[in-house]
């Protein structure tokens, strides 16, 4: 049991009770037993998260909707989950999910997970999805400066040039300016 599906175990287990079908669902590896608690009538949330995050981990692309929805999930754990099971699901569907959730101007307070999926996937949405995303949070109040800083973060890992504006006008912020700096000096051309 590797560490994301140990502290995801642990979690649900309290929300369980331990109940015999946590259990079962922690132990079985019967996709087919885990994908029907997707479609299941009445499932408990903790339920539906182990069977997505299970079937996500194995490649399973049943898993997808589920994930997206944990992974807009007000809890930042479920996030948690949700994100890592969805960086190995492979499914194309999931830069573009992200993209759309990291730049939801209305959900921009649960957007840091997927930003930070973005960075990770590398894909063709990644870097367009977080200078908007980036662009919008730059104004002088911001409350959502994390978003902001997992943008500038993910921004500097892809490299990409197209960051350079949004990048330099994130040094004027001072909770944004070192972290700014650095991804600017991993821009090619720097």
């Amino acid at each position: 049991m590797d560490e994301d599906f140990r502290s995801l175990a642990d979690r649900t287990k309290d929300e369980s009770g331990g109940s015999v079908v946590y259990r079962r669902l922690i132990g079985t590896d019967d996709t087919e037993a885990l994908a029907d608690v997707l479609v299941g009538r009445g499932q408990p949330l903790w339920a539906l998260e182990i069977a997505a995050f299970r079937l996500g981990c194995a490649g399973d692309a049943r898993a997808f909707e589920a994930l997206v929805l944990l992974l807009n999930h007000r809890d930042p754990e479920r996030c948690v989950s949700a994100s890592y099971a969805l960086a190995r699901l492979g499914d194309p569907r999931t830069s573009r999910a992200a993209a759309a959730l990291a730049t939801n101007g209305l959900r921009t307070a649960y957007a840091l997970h997927p930003v930070r999926l973005l960075a990770e996937l590398r894909a063709p949405e990644s870097v367009p999805a977080l200078i908007t995303t980036l662009q919008r949070l730059l104004s002088p109040d911001e409350p959502h400066w994390r978003v902001a800083l997992a943008c500038v973060e993910g921004l500097g890992r892809l490299g990409d040039a197209r960051a350079r504006p949004v990048l330099t006008a994130a040094r004027d912020h001072p909770r944004l300016a070192t972290a700014a700096g650095e991804a600017l000096g991993r821009l090619p051309g720097t």
